[in-house]
């Protein structure tokens, strides 16, 4: 009978969209591979959880990590004492299309 019951909630969660997740006697939590894989999460990764009112009903929200914008600024120095108007940006691709250079 149990094997039954499982089935029909594998079958259940499967088609509904849902994931099952596990909990243990440490109150540690096994996320589903799938789960994991949309959320962005590798082992070690931190998982906000949000509760929220959804009508009548709480909800637990899972956040996966944000986006990775340590990137940003590592071509300052490219771009240091070089001119950011509109207008010399638009004549150095002129240039650079009248000389054939392109990528």
């Amino acid at each position: 009978m149990k094997k039954i019951q499982s089935l029909t909630r594998y079958i259940h969660d499967t088609l509904w969209g849902m994931h099952v997740v596990t909990i243990t006697a440490k109150r540690q939590a096994t996320l589903p591979a799938a789960l994991c894989k949309e959320l962005g999460l590798a082992p070690g990764a931190k998982v906000a959880v949000e509760r929220r009112r959804v009508g009548k009903q709480t909800v637990w929200v899972l956040k996966g990590p944000g986006p990775d914008w340590s990137w940003v600024g590592s071509l300052r120095r490219y771009a240091k004492g070089k001119s950011h108007r509109l207008s010399d940006i638009r004549r150095t691709i002129a240039k650079g299309w009248a000389s054939g250079h392109r990528a």
